[in-house]
């Protein structure tokens, strides 16, 4: 038996998707802790290529019961078009529940968010619009609306009507926008609840119940630990806890129960949106490393922003989840690069740090210290054993391992289940 949280390791878009997917496969629950439809884990099997956004990515393994924890917000409508897709594969899926505790993203959420980050102008933040800091403002400003309220009709009506009224005040007072229509909202949401109410339940008591019978469990954490609401480049963060400390009150598991870390990370880096991002490459080689590693946002197709390996905010990773292994994927992207650098530490004026500071406005006037090694320079898709790597590629790794202080335990070498190099099992005792 296994409780393991899979973490994202640096700005998120780190192959998390790919990763649950094939441990999901072992594992007989797998659960989403946190975030909403602004994550995007990219799954790629015999059935297609699927961006799932809500969905935990072990939806594809049929003996694996799949959760929505307390701790994501839900866009109802974007949730039933994502089962729309995934059932319209013709694959055999995991069953799916979603927590009755979970907080409903509404269209105001979403009109709330648009306007505040357009406020922002120049100081914008980067957000992807969907209504997710809103959301989470609302739970806990107690004004949220949770799954279980949405299916239950008159405390839905009730909720929404005094919810509804502050809002609207908002959007017209405060940014001149155009009120909501209480019964367009109510009869939408309705329609969803609908759908969605055999699916509602408490998810929390089936997670604790699984672990109770000794069932491998599967956490899928969203984003990455560097967009932390807590440790990441705050205030250019999401509105959740992403370290794998955010598993237990994202999903109900209690602290006492044994929980091991596996975090993933690109063998180089990459961020979307706005923020500091100390190792970013702004010539060819970043383009080069965006255009080979398909390099584009799951959510919202955007560019990501490519750089070296950053080992001072990976190491800051390791720490803060515990982590006991590494799954280091897009390996195969560097195949091509004849010299790469990895950032080993941070130049602040006369200073050398070796740590991730805590004020933005420092980070972004940080400089990487580089070291370099020596590319490869041959593909390695096809490698499926650790000691059949290049000679350059298995050095690269382990000087990675060596400045995060945690091994590689899974080396991804190209987007399909079966192009991976698993030199330790993390479910296994």
């Amino acid at each position: 038996m296994a409780v393991l949280a899979v973490v994202g390791g640096q700005w998120g878009d780190e192959g998390k998707g790919k990763i649950v997917d094939l441990l999901g496969a072992k594992c007989q629950l797998v659960a989403r802790y946190n975030g909403g439809n602004n994550a995007g884990h990219t799954v790629t099997n015999e059935y297609g290529t699927f961006r799932m956004h809500l969905i935990p990515s072990g939806i594809f393994s049929p003996q694996t019961t799949c959760l929505i924890g307390n701790g994501v917000v839900v866009d109802p409508k974007a949730l039933l078009d994502e089962l729309g897709e995934v059932r319209a594969s013709g694959a055999r899926l995991a069953p799916l529940f979603i927590s009755d505790r979970a907080h409903v993203i509404m269209p105001y959420h979403l009109r709330l968010d648009q306007l505040e980050e357009a406020s922002r102008g120049r100081g914008s933040i980067g957000t992807t619009g969907r209504g997710i800091g809103p959301a989470y403002a609302d739970k806990y400003s107690r004004l949220g609306i949770r799954m279980g309220d949405l299916v239950d009709e008159s405390v839905f009506r009730e909720k929404l009507a005094f919810v509804l009224e502050i809002k609207n005040r908002l959007l017209t007072c405060l940014y001149g926008a155009t009120p909501l229509s209480f019964t367009e909202v109510y009869q939408e949401y309705l329609a969803y609840a609908r759908e969605l109410a055999p699916l509602v339940a408490d998810t929390g008591a089936m997670a604790r119940e699984a672990v109770a019978q000794g069932q491998n469990v599967l956490l899928e954490g969203a984003q990455g630990t560097m967009l932390d609401v807590d440790f990441g480049t705050y205030p250019y963060v999401t509105s959740s806890s992403v370290i794998a400390a955010g598993g237990f009150s994202g999903l109900g598991l209690p602290p006492n129960q044994p929980v091991r870390a596996l975090g993933t990370f690109k063998a180089y880096s990459s961020r979307v949106g706005s923020g500091p991002f100390p190792s970013e490459l702004n010539d060819e080689t970043g383009r080069h490393i965006r255009e080979v590693g398909h390099e584009y946002g799951t959510t919202t197709g955007r560019p990501r922003r490519c750089g070296w390996f950053d080992a001072v905010a990976s190491r800051l990773a390791v720490q803060l989840n515990g982590l006991a292994g590494v799954a280091l994927t897009r390996l195969d992207v560097l195949d091509a690069l004849p010299q790469l650098r990895i950032a080993t530490a941070y130049r602040l004026g006369h200073e050398v740090l070796e740590r991730v500071p805590a004020q933005v406005e420092k980070l972004q006037q940080c400089e990487p210290v580089y070291e370099e090694l020596p590319g490869w320079q041959e593909p390695i898709g096809q490698v499926r054993r650790y000691e059949a790597l290049p000679a350059n590629a298995r050095r690269y790794v382990e000087r990675l391992e060596s400045l995060i202080g945690c091994p590689a335990t899974i080396i991804s070498v190209g987007p399909h289940r079966d192009q991976t190099i698993v030199r330790h099992d993390p479910l296994a005792e």
